[in-house]
């Protein structure tokens, strides 16, 4: 596979203010090992190996356990995320997947529970954010690990 066209060069300001945001993303109410596992679970939904590849190896290098990363595709199956975390799941897979007539305010509710406004609307944030990153990858086919040393992703040991 090779990469489409280099969208970063293309297009420098707009991806420079993208970044911003995502760095912004970063510094937001919700924690680390949550927005990793929204970030793997979003990019699994939308076919993104770039996304899903860098994010598994940053969540490895955060400490993530092995065996949580095989779950995440069956998160709502497995034992091993606690109430907060499969909230956060439930509300990346309604965001990434918009049911036709928009998120049920049970589902709502249910993640409402497990996070203040400020987090629920910093996690939002996030999902958008993974999402549109998915969506430029899988657009001009970037190659999963071809940014490992830039990102430091190296430090994983997962190649």
């Amino acid at each position: 596979m090779t990469q489409r066209l280099d969208y970063a060069k293309q297009s420098p300001e707009l991806f420079r203010k993208f970044i911003e945001f995502s760095t912004l993303i970063k510094r937001a109410t919700i924690e680390e090992s949550i927005g990793d596992l929204v970030s793997i679970r979003a990019s699994q939904l939308n076919g993104c190996a770039f996304c899903l590849d860098m994010h598994i190896k940053q969540a490895t290098i955060h400490g993530e356990r092995p065996l949580r990363l095989h779950h995440l595709a069956a998160w709502r199956e497995s034992t091993l995320f606690a109430p907060r975390e499969r909230a956060a799941l439930a509300w990346t897979d309604v965001l990434t997947q918009l049911p036709p007539h928009g998120v049920p305010d049970d589902l709502y509710e249910r993640v409402r529970g497990q996070f203040s406004e400020q987090e629920l609307t910093d996690l939002t944030y996030h999902v958008m954010a993974i999402n549109a990153w998915n969506r430029v990858n899988v657009a001009f086919g970037c190659v999963p690990g071809t940014q490992d040393k830039a990102f430091g992703l190296d430090k994983a040991n997962l190649a």
